[in-house]
């Protein structure tokens, strides 16, 4: 199992409920897939570098996993279908 640290935006035009849900599935898939979420941190509205999908803000959470790679491709494939998800970073950390 590797350490990834794995940062996604929600679209801000959801309402607050319907954020937090689409964060807890995101946990959920990842729990599914065998890798463990060792912290999660919701950091809020922030504004965006640069437009994306003509959202200037958006809804951002950080969530550090020990995983394997079917998790984070399974993740990867999950949230490119997902609409309420504008943005997706997957770094793997190295020991």
């Amino acid at each position: 199992m590797r350490n990834y640290e794995v940062m996604f935006i929600v679209r801000p035009t959801l309402e607050e409920a319907a954020i937090l849900k689409v964060a807890e599935e995101v946990k959920v898939l990842f729990e599914k897939n065998g890798a463990k979420v060792v912290t999660e941190k919701n950091m809020g509205q922030r504004d965006l570098a640069y437009e994306i999908e003509k959202h200037s803000k958006g809804y951002y959470f950080l969530f550090n996993i020990e995983s394997n790679a079917e998790a984070i491709s399974e993740f990867n494939r999950v949230t490119n279908v997902n609409e309420d998800i504008i943005r997706t970073l997957v770094i793997k950390i190295e020991d």
